[in-house]
């Protein structure tokens, strides 16, 4: 069904064309999300029905972070955040976060230009660099590449109007026990500090299963004060699409 309806899509054959067996529509993973020893609330990861952009097929992806009913009455979270990729560049069109944290809102939105290199950010034209990724499409990008132990990736970054240079360092592998099964996983941070499921400050590691669908297992962070742990709890796989 998609193969028929992507093949009309294609608009046209000056941007890259990448390879895909990690993920696709349908897919979704649930976190239980805790914060030291107490469980603060769940979180989400989704790939939507493609859409049409500019002429080009691209994937809705979603991220939701909610504080459960205990953790909301002290410190309230319901973040969100969405980028557009396109099918077969892997690269975003549009990037979009919503996040309410306690006291802190914040709305920000991004609309990029892949073919004349600029992404429009609170009115104004920016200049940026070819295949620049947001946040969470660098996340899906990442699952896409071949990944070992040792390995650094390095893309462009954007962030707040400002384009950065954003490291992914692939560290040992490990044996990670969930409540939605034992996986082997390559240990992954990214140098950049990133903001999806909660605000905070310090260094991320991020356990990725070491197969091709490089799904994320597990997802540690530090904030201000301690830690914040992310665990996969159940997930279902999406369709490929092919090209």
């Amino acid at each position: 069904m998609f193969l028929v309806w992507l093949a009309s899509a294609r608009a046209d054959d000056t941007l890259r064309v990448l390879a895909n067996d990690a993920f696709g529509p349908g897919e979704s993973f649930e976190f239980s999300v805790g914060y030291g020893l107490v469980e603060a609330g769940t979180a989400r990861m989704e790939v939507k029905k493609p859409v049409t952009l500019e002429g080009r097929t691209v994937l809705p992806i979603v991220s939701t972070a909610t504080s459960n009913r205990f953790f909301d009455s002290f410190y309230r979270v319901r973040d969100t955040v969405t980028t557009w990729v396109d099918a077969e560049g892997l690269f975003p069109w549009r990037f979009e976060q919503h996040q309410r944290e306690g006291d802190y809102v914040r709305h920000l939105e991004t609309e990029f230009d892949p073919f004349a290199l600029k992404a429009t950010f609170r009115g104004e034209a920016f200049d940026v660099p070819r295949y620049v990724q947001d946040i969470l499409s660098a996340f899906y990008y990442v699952r896409t590449q071949s990944l070992a132990s040792g390995d650094t990736l390095e893309m462009p970054h954007w962030s707040e109007g400002k384009s950065y240079t954003l490291r992914v360092i692939v560290h040992e592998l490990e044996t990670i026990e969930t409540e939605a099964g034992q996986f082997d996983c390559l240990k992954v941070e990214p140098v950049l500090a990133s903001e999806g499921l909660f605000r905070h400050e310090g260094k991320v590691f991020i356990w990725l299963t070491n197969d091709r669908l490089h799904m994320p297992v597990l997802v540690r962070s530090r904030l201000l004060v301690g830690a914040i742990e992310a665990e996969l709890v159940a997930y279902r796989l999406g369709e490929l699409l092919e090209w």
